[in-house]
């Protein structure tokens, strides 16, 4: 069982609204795109075409943002080679390997109960 977070322990650790740190960091990760882009990252570097494959409905403009605000977060890095035109490489970074087996975790639990969510949706929907 984990220990329990109530917002009186939080007050007591320092952390309120303006300085939150699950805010701050959830708001980043809990994106569209931002966990399957870290998945598509976990075994190897990748370039920006590679990934624009791998998630086909991402817009360009969108994982050019998402790859920004991961790189600026310290989860990726970024690493530009001097070909003709200029490729990009898009890596983890020691931190995002350090949330990977967060990550994976959470994507094995949406496997296990994506079927009674969906339930669960259906019967409220229903009742509505």
């Amino acid at each position: 069982m984990t220990k329990s977070l109530t917002r009186a322990t939080l007050e007591k650790m320092g952390f309120d609204a303006s300085n939150c740190p699950i805010r701050d960091v959830m708001d980043k990760l809990s994106g569209k795109w931002s966990v399957l882009l870290l998945l598509e990252l976990s075994d190897e570097a990748k370039r920006f075409g590679a990934l624009r494959r791998a998630i086909p409905d991402i817009s360009q403009r969108m994982l050019t943002q998402t790859l920004r605000d991961l790189e600026r977060d310290g989860f990726i890095s970024r690493t530009v080679f001097p070909t003709k035109p200029p490729s990009v490489e898009y890596a983890l970074t020691e931190l995002g390997h350090s949330l990977m087996p967060l990550i994976v975790s959470i994507v094995r639990w949406a496997d296990q109960h994506h079927r009674v969510i969906k339930q669960a949706r259906t019967t409220f929907d229903e009742a509505a």
